[in-house]
Order: structure tokens, then C-alpha cells, then sequence
């Protein structure tokens, strides 16, 4: 088969599923999302012929679960799946399914995950016994619109109210059966309370500043009085270098004296003793 000839006939599927299921709850749910086109684009399609009927067997094996857990979601929303006993050739054991009825299982399959069992059957207005009661559903385009349209908005002025709600300023009360929103009297206490909490905490926020600042300057004080330490260290050590250097050169002096003196000490007396036995030795040769 051609790609255009493929194309032609993914059209007609898409083409038939969606007139088949125009105005259908779960279809208008899917619809715009990633799930209307798997809807679409199931490879069960291109065999399927719209007046046959099928098996369970056959049918969960399309959709890639057990024959069990078909039948699982068929019991809850039978009504819904088969709205018209009579034309379906199914007993209590063998259940028969036609096309729309496979389509329909297969948008409660991709749903399933979001809504559970419970969210579906109150899309579809099923009640505890299984009894449907779908609301109205439009079936031209622009009130299908229309409808999409209010239910965002809907949606949308939900979501705000909740938004606003949840601040605590407000709260929802019943008066004469009617809901109102007033203003919650807890909360505005509690506002008065964070009022003189938040005056506190400025309060110790100061303090903490001004214990800052008087600890950064005794630290400075004492980075002063470490550096005047350390250049008082220096100069006396210097000094007493000075005072060493000092010594050591006047006790060199000193000796420098001491042998000069000492050496002319003794020169002196080797020239007394000198003298001495010259007067004796003359002496001598006299007598």
C-alpha cells in the first residue's frame, strides 16, 4: 500500500471513529490530547470492520492486556459498553463486542490512570447499581466549543478561589443555604500577632547588628595591640642585638689591652733581670 494510500485511509478510520463517537463523554475528554491520537493510531484499525463483532480474547489482545483484565473494566460500565443488549450477540460467559463497543472500552482504558473506575463512572453519570444517566451532550461543533469553553473557565475560577482560600484571609461559610465568603477573624489575630513578632525581631536584628559592630571593632582593637607587640618585640630584640654586638667589641678591646700590657710587663722585667746580672757580673770582676 502507497503512502498516500495509507494516508486516505488513516483519514477515513479518523473520520469514521469521530462521527461514531461525537457528543460520547469520555470522547469529549480526550479529545485535543495526546490521547485522542492514540485513539487514532491503534494498529487494531486497519482490520477492524465496523459491522463484526469480537471477542474479549481478541480484543485484549489488541490492546495488549489479559482476557481477566478486559472483562475487569467491562463489568462497572456494562450499560455504557452495551447500550443496546439486543444487538449484540453476547451471553453471560462469552461477551461480544462491536465496534463502537471497542472504542468505548478503549477511551476507558486510556483513562483509566487518571480516573479510576470511580472518576469515570461519574463522567459517565453511572450510579452505585451500575444504571446510567449521562447529562446532554451537544453534537455540533460550535456548541461542543462552547461548552469546552465554559468548563475552562469553570475550571479556571475554581482554581482561584481555592488560591484565594488557601491564603487564609478568607474563608467560605454558609448563609441561608448559600455559600459566602468572608473575612477570617483567626487570621487577621494572627496577623496582629506576626505584627508585634516581626516588631521583636527587628528589635533583636538591631541588638544583633550593634553586637556585630562592637565585636569587629575589639577584634580590630586587638589586631592593633598584637601588631604594637610584635614591632616592640622587634625593636628590643634589635637593641639587645645592638647591646651584644656593643660587648663583644669592647671585650675584644679589652684583650687587645690586656696582651699589649701584659707583654710590655714582661718586657720590662727581662730587662730589669738584664740590668740585674750586668751590676752582678761586674761585681764579680771587681774583687
Amino acid at each position: 500500500m502507497s503512502i498516500t494510500a495509507e494516508m486516505k485511509q488513516k483519514m477515513q478510520i479518523e473520520s469514521q471513529i469521530t462521527d461514531l463517537l461525537i457528543g460520547e463523554p469520555l470522547f469529549e475528554v480526550i479529545r485535543d490530547t495526546p490521547m485522542e491520537l492514540a485513539l487514532y493510531n491503534d494498529s487494531y484499525l486497519a482490520e477492524i470492520f465496523e459491522k463484526r463483532f469480537y471477542s474479549t480474547a481478541e480484543v485484549a489482545g489488541w490492546f495488549g492486556i489479559s482476557d481477566a483484565q478486559l472483562r475487569y473494566y467491562i463489568k462497572p460500565f456494562q450499560e455504557y459498553i452495551f447500550p443496546h443488549q439486543e444487538d449484540t450477540p453476547s451471553t453471560a460467559s462469552f461477551i461480544r463486542l462491536s465496534f463502537l463497543g471497542v472504542l468505548k472500552l478503549r477511551m476507558i482504558l486510556l483513562l483509566k490512570d487518571e480516573y479510576r473506575v470511580k472518576g469515570l463512572k461519574r463522567l459517565l453519570g453511572i450510579d452505585e447499581e451500575g444504571r446510567i444517566n449521562p447529562q446532554p451532550h451537544h453534537t455540533t461543533g460550535t456548541d461542543v466549543i462552547v461548552h469546552d469553553n465554559l468548563a475552562q473557565k469553570v475550571e479556571i475560577l475554581s482554581n482561584v478561589l481555592n488560591q484565594i482560600l488557601q491564603t487564609g484571609i478568607f474563608e467560605l461559610q454558609q448563609e441561608d443555604g448559600e455559600p459566602k465568603i468572608s473575612l477570617n477573624n483567626d487570621f487577621s489575630s494572627q496577623k496582629l500577632n506576626i505584627t508585634e513578632s516581626s516588631k521583636q525581631i527587628k528589635v533583636i536584628e538591631e541588638k544583633t547588628e550593634q553586637l556585630i559592630k562592637d565585636n569587629e571593632k575589639l577584634h580590630n582593637q586587638i589586631r592593633e595591640l598584637n601588631d604594637f607587640k610584635v614591632k616592640d618585640i622587634a625593636v628590643k630584640m634589635r637593641e639587645r642585638h645592638i647591646e651584644n654586638a656593643v660587648v663583644s667589641q669592647l671585650r675584644d678591646e679589652a684583650l687587645v689591652i690586656f696582651n699589649s700590657q701584659k707583654t710590655i710587663g714582661i718586657f720590662k722585667n727581662f730587662l730589669k733581670l738584664q740590668k740585674l746580672k750586668e751590676k752582678k757580673n761586674n761585681s764579680l770582676q771587681v774583687i
